[in-house]
């Protein structure tokens, strides 16, 4: 009896080790005006530098957020001088109150 030749077994290799670097728009043939003018989408992130930004970053809002707070407490005080002559912080009150 014959029997009919079995197709060769195609081995799919493992991708090389070079090859793994190269993923992304990193392995994209670009133009060196390109990397230049966005140099992000080449760069490998840095944790210690984007948690260093985020500290600074919520510092400052909240920095600008505290100013806008106590300022809002002062905008209803003005300096008063009373009969003697001395100056206080008075609260404006409403005729109509």
């Amino acid at each position: 009896m014959s029997s009919a030749p079995e197709p060769p077994a195609f081995k799919k290799e493992p991708p090389k080790e070079k090859d793994l670097g190269n993923v992304g728009l990193r392995g994209v043939r670009t133009t060196t005006l390109f990397r230049a003018v966005n140099p992000e989408l080449f760069i490998k992130p840095n944790k210690p530098v984007m948690a260093f930004g985020l500290i600074t970053f919520s510092l400052c809002v909240a920095y600008i957020g505290y100013l806008h707070a106590t300022r809002e407490n002062e905008k209803d005080l003005y300096e008063a001088i009373d009969s003697e002559g001395h100056s206080y912080m008075r609260r404006k009150t409403s005729k109509w109150d």
